[in-house]
């Protein structure tokens, strides 16, 4: 189970460095502008927490990957972490319209592999959280 918790630490770090490149690839710049200051700053704000939120993960992982596996305080963080990407996968059907992806073949391979990802993360954290 550490191998599997250090794999899915490289992912989420590489996940969280991702969102770095957010505002240019969604072209934030024109599509935030007719937004007030204060929306726009939440948008990098938060997208920025998110982030570090998902590198911290990730950096626990690769860190902590034995005390994660083998502690009761490890169990409660991998349930708490499963239960965070449970609401992700579960946002990812719900908070999404489907127009966003469906017939496109790029979108739809994105919501797929994303899906499959936090589809792993959440059954990877569960499972360690059992014990």
């Amino acid at each position: 189970m550490q191998n599997q918790l250090e794999a899915a630490g490289g992912l989420l770090v590489a996940l969280a460095l991702l969102h770095a490149a957010f505002p240019r690839y969604f072209n934030w710049r024109r599509e935030l502008a007719p937004l007030s200051l204060l929306s726009r700053q939440l948008m990098y704000v938060h997208t920025f927490f998110v982030a570090f939120t998902v590198f911290l993960m990730g950096l626990l992982c690769l860190t902590s990957a034995a005390e994660l596996a083998g502690t009761a305080l490890g169990h409660r963080v991998a349930l708490g972490l499963g239960v965070f990407w449970l609401a992700r996968l579960v946002l990812q059907f719900f908070g999404y319209s489907a127009e966003l992806w469906r017939g496109k073949r790029f979108e739809t391979a994105v919501h797929l592999l994303f899906s499959g990802l936090w589809i792993y993360l959440t059954t990877l954290f569960f499972k360690v959280a059992a014990g």
